[in-house]
């Protein structure tokens, strides 16, 4: 396999930015769908469970749409449809998010805007390892994380500095109109960034016929699922190792995610009544305090490059995810609102590091004509700790502090905290592959069941 062209720094650019839009939806949507269930009147012990549609629906979708994309060229080559048609139905469940006036109908639009942020994000993964050759992947995945911190910090602060700027007021189901307009922001600037990327950066063919014939083949349904079967069945070692990783790692930002902001609210703010002014004045700062996490992560995406190469990227993920674990267990000892924002601190190297090492190794070791797919089946090991999450901790918060314990939050994240450790300590046993060109795993080749004697040699011209 050759080297493919180095992109400069403005190509690399244009094609990560819709990642910005991505990233502004979802931090919303972390920082914000907590507080907002409390809101609508869930208590503590259910919130996990009102999250569980979007993994199982993530788990599903993200192979699927790896797979379609991997064996789709037209007008807008392999990756670009799909994330151009994840970001239009992202955008409309933003958009109507807050209009929300029972539990039910905040969880069903939750689920419609995290499948459709699945279908945008992994075609996005795979977009970045076409495009780079293996010289250029780990600055172009940093180069994403940059974005995503730019997008969560904008995503995170825009209550609390609407707030400043004098929004008050709720909708008549009680959201705050600082969240309100935060979500309907969001909806236009997804939309925008998406579009951004996809009339700046053109995609190129697949390298070979080989692989190009294979893309073109079409598939029943049956042959189309024993693909995916197949792709998990060879699954790459490097692969199965980061596995563990991810499965710690993800289980922790989970209980970040789903518990920072009433702790905030609870434990540093002493607010008691979900309804009340103080508990919505501590969920804009927990949402504020995610920004710091964000801003630290673009601050830092482009040394973890140089920190790689002067060490490792194993070394480097692992001390980075010992700065996140670290901070998040300082949480119990602060109740300074100023000095909570240092936590983010760790936080933000661990989740630059999360958004762009893994990636970076896990490209080294596919195969180009599988990208897509094994970037979907990835997703797994983000999904599964959070199906398992929002499944059973609803009812560990019950058995271990009861139904209304006020401190039940507080507890979650200080979990988060220790398995994020968990994972630093389970990166050791992670092969990186340098040279994935001499060195792919044997098990992760192409497709047995597509024969050279397929005809139809032709490429399609790269799309602008």
């Amino acid at each position: 396999m050759t080297e493919k062209p180095r992109l400069s720094f403005w190509q690399m650019f244009n094609m990560s930015f819709g990642f910005l839009g991505i990233q502004f939806g979802w931090g919303l949507q972390l920082a914000n769908m907590s507080a907002i269930y409390e809101k609508l009147g869930a208590r503590p012990d259910q919130v996990p469970l009102l999250w569980l549609a979007a993994p199982v629906t993530g788990l599903l979708i993200q192979p699927i749409v790896g797979l379609m994309s991997d064996r789709t060229w037209g007008p807008l080559g392999r990756r670009r449809p799909y994330f151009l048609t994840g970001a239009i139905l992202a955008s409309l469940a933003l958009f109507f998010m807050p209009t929300s006036n029972t539990l039910w109908a905040a969880a069903s639009l939750l689920w419609i805007l995290d499948a459709s942020i699945n279908v945008s994000m992994e075609p996005f993964r795979a977009f970045v390892a076409d495009k780079l050759g293996t010289s250029q992947r780990t600055a172009g995945f940093a180069m994403q994380s940059f974005f995503i911190g730019v997008g969560a910090s904008f995503a995170n602060a825009m209550p609390f500095l609407l707030h400043r700027m004098g929004v008050t007021g709720t909708t008549p189901s009680g959201i705050p109109l600082t969240v309100k307009y935060s979500f309907e922001a969001g909806a236009v600037f997804f939309l925008i960034a998406v579009l951004w990327t996809v009339f700046t950066t053109g995609e190129e063919p697949p390298e070979d016929e080989v692989a190009w014939r294979r893309a073109k083949t079409p598939l029943g349904v049956r042959r189309f699922f024993g693909e995916i079967g197949s792709a998990i069945r060879d699954m790459p070692v490097t692969m199965k190792q980061l596995a563990v990783v991810q499965f710690f790692t993800w289980l922790g930002l989970f209980c970040m995610w789903l518990f920072f902001v009433p702790t905030v609210a609870r434990h540093v703010f002493g607010a008691t009544d979900p309804r009340s002014e103080l508990y919505t004045r501590g969920m804009e700062w927990g949402g504020f305090s995610f920004a710091f996490y964000s801003i630290t992560c673009f601050l830092v995406a482009f040394a973890l490059p140089a920190m790689a190469r002067a060490t490792s990227r194993r070394a480097t993920h692992a001390v980075a995810l010992v700065c996140g674990g670290v901070a998040l267990l300082s949480v119990y000892f602060i109740h300074d609102p100023y000095v909570l924002l240092l936590t983010m601190v760790g936080v933000g190297i661990a989740w630059a590091s999360i958004l762009s090492m893994p990636y970076a190794i896990l490209s080294g070791s596919l195969p180009a004509e599988r990208m897509g797919v094994y970037m979907g089946i990835f997703n797994f090991f983000i999904v599964i700790p959070e199906i398992i999450f929002a499944s059973a901790s609803g009812r560990v918060i019950r058995a271990l502090f009861g139904e209304n314990d006020p401190n039940a939050s507080l507890y979650m994240v200080l979990l988060g905290g220790v398995c994020l450790l968990v994972a630093a300590g389970t990166v050791s046993i992670v092969r990186d592959v340098e040279h994935a060109g001499l060195a792919l795993d044997p098990s992760a080749g192409g497709d047995p069941a597509i024969g050279l004697a397929d005809t139809e040699s032709e490429r399609p011209a790269a799309s602008a």
